[in-house]
Parts: C-alpha cells; sequence; structure tokens
C-alpha cells in the first residue's frame, strides 16, 4: 500500500536506494529539492533548481525556499495534467490490439499495411509499395502485428517502457517519441532491406522507447546497468535469431535515443525551440533516407 502524501518517512526499497515517498516501491536517487523526500520520475516537478514533489509545489511550502512557478512541469518541460497518467500509452495499446483484432477478421489486411519498398503481388497483378506511393505503410506496419507473441511482447515492452517515459515527458512528446521512433525505424528497413521484403511490427517504436528510458535514467543519475545489460540481451537477440528486422531495432532504437536526448537536456529557456529542433532533425533524415531510397528503386 502507498504511503499518504506528506509523510516524512523515507521508504527503503530492496536494494539499497530509497523508495519514493508516494510509490514506496520504486527505488530512486533523486530527492524533492524543498522537502528532501525521494521521488520517482513519476513524481517529479522540474524546478528553477532541480525537482520537486507533487505535495510541496500544490501547497507551496517547504522548508524556506521560495515558491515554484505556478505551473508545476515534468522534466522535459510539459505541463503536468490531471488524469490518467498512462493515458497515451492506453490509447497506443489499444490501437494495436483493434489492428491486431482486425488483421484477424481479415488476413488481407496485412498484406495491405505491411511495410513492403517495392513487389509485384500477383493476386491483384499490380506493383504495390511504399516506391509506388504507398507512403502509409511507413506507419501503418508500426502497428501491425499477425502473431500472438509478436503483439504480446511488442505490448508488454510498451506497458513497462511507456508509463515511466510518459509521465516524465508528458503526453505530447511521448508521442511524438513513440511515432518518430517507429518511423526512424521503418525508414531504415525501407533503405537498406530488400524491397519485396516484407516487415511489421511496433519493435521499432518500443526500441525507440528504450533508447530514451536509458537516456533519462543517465539524465536522472540512476544506475543504468540493467538497462545497458537489457540493451545488449535484446541486440544479441536481434542479430542471431532470424526473421527478425534489425533495421527497424536500430533505426528506432537511434532515433528515440537522439529524441529523448533532445528533450531532458534542452536548456530551459530555449526548451520547446530545441525539442522541437531535436524531433525535425529525426523526421527529415528519415524522410531523406525515404526520398533516396525511392529515387534508387524507380531508376
Amino acid at each position: 500500500m502507498d504511503q499518504a502524501p506528506g509523510s516524512p518517512d523515507r521508504p527503503q526499497a530492496a536494494h539499497g536506494l530509497p523508495g519514493c515517498y508516494r510509490h514506496p516501491g520504486r527505488e530512486t536517487g533523486i530527492s524533492c529539492t524543498r522537502c528532501e523526500r525521494p521521488i520517482c520520475p513519476e513524481c517529479m516537478v522540474s524546478a528553477s533548481v532541480g525537482f520537486q514533489c507533487p505535495e510541496c509545489v500544490r501547497t507551496g511550502s517547504g522548508t524556506g525556499h521560495a515558491p515554484s512557478a505556478s505551473r508545476p512541469r515534468t522534466i522535459a518541460g510539459a505541463e503536468l495534467t490531471s488524469g490518467d497518467p498512462r493515458l497515451v500509452t492506453k490509447i497506443l495499446l489499444g490501437v494495436n490490439a483493434a489492428v491486431f483484432l482486425a488483421v484477424l477478421a481479415d488476413q488481407t489486411l496485412a498484406d495491405r499495411l505491411n511495410l513492403i519498398g517495392l513487389a509485384f503481388d500477383p493476386r491483384i497483378r499490380e506493383v504495390v509499395g511504399v516506391a509506388d506511393g504507398e507512403w502509409y505503410r511507413l506507419l501503418t506496419s508500426v502497428f501491425l502485428h499477425q502473431q500472438v507473441w509478436h503483439i504480446a511482447f511488442n505490448m508488454l515492452g510498451l506497458w513497462w517502457l511507456g508509463g515511466p517515459l510518459e509521465a516524465a515527458l508528458g503526453r505530447v512528446r511521448y508521442l511524438a517519441l513513440y511515432l518518430l521512433s517507429g518511423l526512424a525505424g521503418s525508414a531504415l528497413v525501407y533503405l537498406l532491406a530488400e524491397p519485396n521484403q516484407g516487415a511489421l511490427g511496433a519493435s521499432g517504436a518500443i526500441w525507440g522507447l528504450l533508447g530514451a528510458t536509458a537516456v533519462l535514467l543517465r539524465r536522472l543519475e540512476y544506475d543504468l546497468r540493467p538497462v545497458i545489460a537489457l540493451l545488449a540481451l535484446n541486440l544479441l537477440f536481434t542479430f542471431t535469431m532470424p526473421g527478425i528486422s534489425w533495421e527497424a531495432h536500430v533505426g528506432g532504437l537511434v532515433g528515440g535515443t537522439v529524441i529523448a536526448f533532445g528533450m531532458v537536456h534542452a536548456p530551459r529557456g530555449r526548451r520547446t525551440l530545441v525539442q522541437a529542433g531535436v524531433c525535425a532533425v529525426v523526421l527529415l533524415v528519415s524522410v531523406a533516407a525515404i526520398v533516396l531510397r525511392t529515387q534508387s528503386l524507380l531508376t
């Protein structure tokens, strides 16, 4: 059971680091700069110096420090919103599940939405693919799954990684991270894979969240060894197991890492401008790769 906000106790987590005073099971190395209670990424509110807990922000009281800005913000500068902290994550889960059920009902849907560079479809006797003008495949494939194990694995990753990132970045920034990571993964698949090789799944976006998690934990001065071990293990599977599109994983990882770095390290005075600029750079690089590949396939 969670301790009530305002408790002076400092709950101790299992591995020695203190636990968040609002979520005792979550280890953290960050404390509120006003009341000095330990706080996790979901509870952190960006202040002029360091981070504050929601209780201190709401009451404007503390240990003699001046009140912070009237509108509390996350570590990435997003205004704190009321309501479900995992709203966007749940919507993404719902969209993936809905597309999966639609594919079960109509098996031809997967062929119309998956990522194909350029290929001749003998069933409809037409050329199909991104190079033939079907640009939507670059994003629809990110929400497309055919096997139960595939969607289950990706959605577990989305749930575990997405919630803390959504709380730390804010809904709009988090959604941009997810979509641009997925697009970056699709762009690298399109650029490097055989044009008639189909690809689908949310793996590129999930790897973007994994890279963003590493960046966030480093920014908060957490122990990165568990995340590095997870990354290394997943990279091993990516490059040794057959049937896995390594291009989607690498593209999503690089895109998500770059975006997250820009979001959590942007200078306070130009935060929104820098964050939008980093997202624009990832988008432009992805578009450039797509245009380059399209030209090479059509010439």
